[in-house]
């Protein structure tokens, strides 16, 4: 999940193909269906992005009251609105009438706390829940941004690969080397330095043990000389999101695939290829493209069908986007590293978002 940050931007404004009272807004490559006239091209506005929950006093503000997501229609999540899609909210709160929105703009000035706006945070199914440890030794996943909210991490013609993004739960697991220790952790508890204690009922558990995990990440520290190992991995399958990719996380064909390696060499903290490092050591997540960056072909690649179980058997969530050299980036402040998500991922009936 990316961070939340509720911003003030200039919008570029679109007519509305199919409506004569919409208009759509422009922030970043995202687009957010307005009222004919409420904006202009050049001006300054809020944008609240999806996956933010509202208080009840702005969500009645915007004229929203029981037209948001989640049981407490408080969520923003993407919708279709006569036929375009619509991500996130365009708006201009009472709350900053005060406020010169453009320099605010310019600034990057985050209005959430003063909006009261939180990011939503997945339930977490008793499968995926357990006992935890503290484990400041664990190596943490990162988040990752939307290529169309920030389009200018990767530059056109930068070598980039893709990889397909996987719609399960996040297992992160870090092996000490001069301990033999072995922490396994969820996304949300490992961004609290928090593991789980071993459960063979645990669904991170389980993919560990029964893919040889630790003992790949094991083999792979000798190889490097590292002190400490990250393999971040996607489990999958039935029971664990509404998107299955043929597998089933009930039982022994739970799906388990690699999507990042991390590695403490010397004191230092690199980012590796998944896929040079483990390919025949275990599943790793499928690399769709490598060449040049091009927005347009990403976008493309982030849309159709997956293809893990080989078979095509459901929509694709997205794509993850990275250099083919690992850099720093200064629009993320971090890792070069970004995700495209497929507009029918986004809309789908019946979608699960657990943690």
């Amino acid at each position: 999940m990316s961070t939340l940050r509720v911003t003030a931007e200039v919008l570029t404004v679109h007519e509305h193909p199919n409506a004569d009272a919409l208009e759509l807004a422009q922030v970043g490559l995202y687009r957010a269906v307005v009222a004919k006239g409420a904006y202009r091209t050049g001006e300054a506005a809020v944008y609240i992005p999806e996956q933010s929950v509202l208080p009840a006093g702005l969500i009645e503000e915007l004229g929203l009251t029981g037209r948001l997501a989640g049981g407490e229609a408080n969520r923003v999540k993407a919708v279709r609105l006569r036929g375009e899609l619509s991500q996130g909210i365009v708006c201009r709160p009472k709350a900053l009438a005060d406020v010169d929105l453009a320099r605010a703009a310019a600034e990057g000035t985050d209005f959430a706390e003063r909006l009261g706006i939180t990011k939503w945070v997945p339930p977490i199914p008793p499968t995926m829940n357990g006992d935890v440890e503290s484990a400041p030794d664990l190596l943490p996943w990162v988040d990752i941004e939307n290529i169309q909210r920030y389009p200018d991490i990767f530059t056109p013609g930068e070598p980039v690969v893709l990889t397909e993004k996987l719609h399960g739960s996040a297992c992160l697991l870090t092996y000490v080397a001069d301990e033999g220790r072995v922490y396994v952790s969820s996304k949300g508890f490992g961004a609290k330095s928090l593991a789980l204690k071993e459960d063979p009922r645990n669904l991170y558990w389980r993919a560990v043990r029964g893919h040889g995990v630790a003992e790949a990440a094991a083999r792979l520290a000798e190889r490097l000389g590292a002190r400490r190992i990250g393999v971040f991995g996607e489990v999958y399958g039935a029971g664990v999101q509404d998107l299955s990719y043929g597998a089933d996380g009930r039982r022994d064909t739970l799906g388990y695939a690699v999507f990042d390696v991390s590695a403490d060499v010397d004191g230092t903290v690199r980012w590796l290829d998944a896929a040079e490092l483990l390919e025949g050591e275990l599943p790793v997540v499928p690399r769709l493209y490598a060449g040049p960056y091009d927005i347009e072909r990403v976008l493309e690649f982030a849309s159709g069908r997956e293809t893990v179980s080989g078979r095509g058997l459901h929509l694709r969530e997205g794509v993850v986007i990275r250099p083919a050299v690992e850099r720093y980036s200064a629009v993320t402040g971090g890792r070069a590293i970004a995700k495209a998500v497929s507009p029918a991922y986004l809309t789908r009936k019946g979608g699960t978002e657990f943690e």
